[in-house]
């Protein structure tokens, strides 16, 4: 036995094996198959697969101008010449590298301990650029502040934390059709998917077209235009083929089944792109990237932040603010339930009525990301469909969350050499969880039309809106009508008209036999139905007799006297 089976063994048998249900700690619902060391890789691998949020994050929200303040002229309307403008984004830039890593640390921690799902937490992409873009505007030019749009996101921190207590959120999991919750999984798998093909996050084989929307990219830098469109030089790019490179060797790597192929193939490309005496170099002799490379040398560093760190504006007066706010809570709701339903469902954490293990406490801790998060400056928080490198790698567990952690934990004093991995590294392997997360498309009902086309139609809109919430929204509005008018048909005829039922999926009957309430509910509910006072030997017995049998948790109380038992079951409580 080496010495990695020993640490294997002996985690196991401890209390954090046991708190984590790694296989071999006695946990009543270890999870098979489950070790320390393959749980530390694949948190490394989720790190490594998203640690590009590190600087990109910070680039998208430092383009709103932050709390820096310009009075735009007639030729420079949004201070883009402005010399001490633009140096301010630019500290706001790096105060934002520093807030991403630190409230990415902060939620991988909470979710890892509580929720013990090997699940990546970190500002969402999709969520940074509307905050950015739509809420506060390129340098400041849209309907609210930064500060007041912070205020916005803290708020609706605070709204999830309730929704999360009342079981709400876990209930919107529940009820969302089979079929549709399938579909998830498959159109983030299809969004990865688009993502890694893209410059901006992944190896830049697509890129912008005015006519057709995406075409073929892979052209160098000069040869796109202000918008980034190609102009010439199609397939000419060296930092594609690089992409195109790692993408080989990381499925080679798969094919033999090599541990940590996905991080090894990350690591690999980075590496070969970090020297700037090559043609494929992250750091090339332009302005922007020789102050990418002054801060990648300074290597360790720890960056104060004096521009984004607690800057609120409680504004409850404007209709702006309002409309931000009830925006961001049902874009993040929908993106959220989606992205941590696929991901458990990837990982095999969901049950038979379509929640999954922990969500409660999982929905809690995003929701305590998402207020502490906008005091670092940042978008709202939300788990990252980037889990499913580390899940593929084997994260079963917590442990794989906390491994992400700590990843960004060591980022915060070389963010430098973290913020450099370039989009071409990380790129590919968006594209291979992307493929492996579309696996499960077969388990989608396509016999019948009106689970099928919902269904497609999420899967779809995902990739094609570049948003998780987008694709959540058109399944289940097209669910609802399509099948809402067959149902209404149905009864208006008295059931001489109606499609074939016979290959309709009945996900409603698992959904609806969950109990409605979250356990700390359920929990005290069966404390008030219990009696204070202390067991007889008998209720103790029959106690342990029950929990052997269903190998649940209850509650024996007394009920007029020793003879006559009340059982109550907390987790079938209603």
């Amino acid at each position: 036995m080496g010495w990695i089976a020993r640490l294997d063994d002996a985690v196991a048998r401890s209390r954090v094996g046991k708190h984590f249900q790694l296989e071999g700690s006695g946990h009543k619902k270890e999870r098979k198959g489950t070790r320390f060391s393959t749980e530390i890789r694949a948190g490394l691998t989720t790190f490594f697969a998203m640690a590009y949020i590190i600087s990109v994050n910070a680039s998208i929200i430092s383009e709103s101008g932050g709390t820096c303040v310009c009075e735009g002229t007639a030729d420079d309307p949004l201070c883009d010449l402005n010399t001490d403008y633009m140096n301010c984004v630019y500290q706001v830039k790096l105060d934002l590298i520093m807030g991403t890593t630190i409230i990415a640390l902060i939620s991988c921690c909470l979710i890892g301990i509580f929720a013990n799902l090997p699940l990546g937490m970190a500002p969402g992409m999709g969520l940074n650029a509307y905050f950015t873009y739509t809420v506060v505007g390129y340098h400041g030019s849209g309907k609210v502040s930064y500060e007041t749009a912070l205020s916005a996101v803290f708020i609706e921190g605070l709204v999830f934390l309730l929704l999360s207590l009342l079981g709400l959120r876990q209930w919107l999991a529940r009820i969302i059709p089979m079929s549709i919750k399938i579909a998830m999984g498959c159109g983030i798998g299809l969004y990865l998917c688009f993502i890694g093909l893209q410059s901006s996050a992944g190896i830049g084989l697509v890129s912008l077209d005015k006519s057709t929307l995406v075409t073929l990219g892979g052209c160098p830098p000069e040869a796109k235009d202000a918008d980034g469109v190609c102009l010439w030089g199609h397939m000419e790019s060296g930092t594609m083929y690089m992409g195109i490179f790692g993408l080989i060797v990381m499925c080679m790597l798969l094919m033999y089944r090599v541990r940590g192929a996905i991080l090894l193939a990350i690591i690999f490309i980075a590496i070969t792109s970090w020297p700037r005496n090559n043609a494929v170099t992250y750091f090339p002799y332009t302005e922007t990237g020789q102050t990418m490379f002054d801060f990648f040398k300074k290597v360790v560093t720890v960056h104060k932040m004096d521009h984004v760190l607690g800057r609120f504006n409680f504004d409850l007066s404007t209709k702006d603010f309002w409309i931000a706010l009830v925006t961001l809570v049902y874009v993040d709701i929908l993106d959220t339930t989606g992205t941590m339903y696929s991901m458990a469902h990837y990982g095999g954490f969901t049950d038979e009525t379509g929640d999954f293990e922990h969500s409660t406490y999982a929905f809690i801790c995003d929701a305590i990301g998402v207020t502490i998060g906008s005091c670092f400056g940042t978008s709202s928080c939300t788990a990252f469909v980037e889990s499913g490198a580390g899940i593929a790698e084997g994260g079963r567990t917590g442990i794989t969350a906390l491994a992400v952690g700590f990843g960004f934990f060591i980022s915060i004093f070389f963010s430098p050499i973290f913020a450099s991995f370039p989009p071409w590294s990380t790129g590919p392997a968006l594209i291979v969880v992307g493929s492996m997360m579309t696996s499960s498309i077969r388990n989608i009902n396509w016999d019948y039309p009106g689970d099928a086309i919902p269904a497609f139609i999420t899967l779809a809109v995902m990739p094609f809106t570049y948003s998780i919430a987008y694709g959540v929204i058109g399944g289940i509005f097209s669910y609802v009508i399509i099948n809402g008018l067959v149902y209404l048909i149905d009864k208006a005829s008295g059931g001489r008209i109606h499609p074939d039922y016979s290959t309709r999926e009945d996900w409603w009957t698992a959904a609806l036999s969950g109990p409605l309430l979250p356990y700390w509910m359920r929990w005290v509910g069966a404390k008030i139905c219990g009696r204070a006072r202390p067991l007889t030997r008998d209720e103790r017995i029959a106690m342990k007799n029950k929990e052997a049998e269903d190998s649940e948790p209850v509650t024996v109380i007394g009920n007029n006297g020793e003879d006559n038992l009340t059982l109550c079951y907390p987790e079938k409580m209603i």
